[in-house]
């Protein structure tokens, strides 16, 4: 099953809306997959600033004096957010490396979910409408987002197997389908020295497109490349720092919506997801078409 969302605002003022119109739809997918949920929002980047999205499974341990511990490792002041047991550590971009070895070596039971200039992720077993509300997504401002909710079919059900899955920078993916070929894949991503958390599928998937944009494709061309490359059936959904897609294998069979108006563009697994949105009544609603990549940038 699994549900999945994806807002891509055109018009500006609508932007300190989306964490709350991308709550709403993702809540409304709920009975899709029960068992664990998670949301990317982009907000607005700050010239030469990162932002890295940590979690921990004991954040009053991990993140106690982790500001001060990262800053003097790194030679630099940072700013931390925590956010129930989930992060955001502000750094310069040319500090991001750094920041995530030093993390690694300070804290060794924290995950980092995510980093780039725009991006914030959260994910967490449990219903969407827990999720969302555990991390105050609602009150999110940004541009453009992408969500999930998952019913576990390849891999456990824990915080770390949740929906988005990054491999990159400001890169992220949401998947509803069950890839044939991943093992094969993940071996020869591994050999490209890509690192993999988990045993789900949709981190391959995620780690793939990351190469394809490392040896030089932009994300249209990587997505059309999945469809060749990889086996099975999927539709996902993806977000860069100003863009947003969408692609499905070739024979489609999981579910898919896309609307769009003059002032947005947003997908639903079901049309259901949609039918809060402003001026979804005179909105241009479509199934897309299978093996055919849909992109949007700002």
């Amino acid at each position: 099953m699994c549900g999945i969302v994806g807002l891509f605002l055109k018009d500006k003022t609508l932007e300190p809306q989306l964490g709350a119109m991308l709550s709403e739809m993702l809540v409304m997918l709920t009975d899709r997959g029960p068992d664990s949920a998670g949301i990317a929002v982009y907000g607005a980047a700050t010239k030469g600033k990162a932002k890295i999205t940590i979690q921990s499974p004991a954040p009053e341990a991990d993140f106690a004096g982790l500001e001060a511990d990262l800053g003097k490792k790194i030679g630099i002041k940072v700013k931390l957010l925590v956010k129930s047991t989930h992060a955001v550590i502000d750094v310069p971009v040319a500090k991001v490396e750094a920041a995530r070895e030093a993390i690694a070596e300070l804290r060794p039971g924290v995950r980092i979910m995510g980093a780039g200039e725009a991006i914030e992720i959260y994910k967490e077993v449990g219903l969407p409408v827990d999720v969302v509300k555990r991390f105050d997504v609602a009150k999110m401002t940004g541009s453009h987002g992408i969500g999930h909710t998952r019913m576990a079919t390849e891999s456990a059900v824990t915080t770390l197997g949740a929906h988005p899955f990054s491999t990159g920078p400001d890169e992220c993916l949401v998947h509803n389908g069950s890839l044939s070929n991943h093992n094969n894949l993940r071996r020869e991503l591994i050999r490209e020295g890509m690192k993999f958390e988990t045993e789900n599928d949709t981190e391959v998937a995620a780690a793939y497109l990351s190469s394809k944009i490392a040896h030089g494709q932009n994300l249209g061309q990587a997505l059309e490349s999945s469809v060749n490359d990889l086996d099975g059936f999927f539709t996902f959904v993806v977000g860069t720092k100003n863009g947003f897609g969408v692609v499905r294998d070739p024979i489609a069979c999981k579910p898919a919506v896309l609307a769009e108006t003059d002032r947005y563009v947003a997908f639903g697994s079901e049309y259901r997801a949609l039918t809060k949105l402003p001026g979804i009544e005179d909105a241009k609603v479509w199934e897309p078409e299978p093996s055919t990549v849909y992109f949007w940038e700002h």
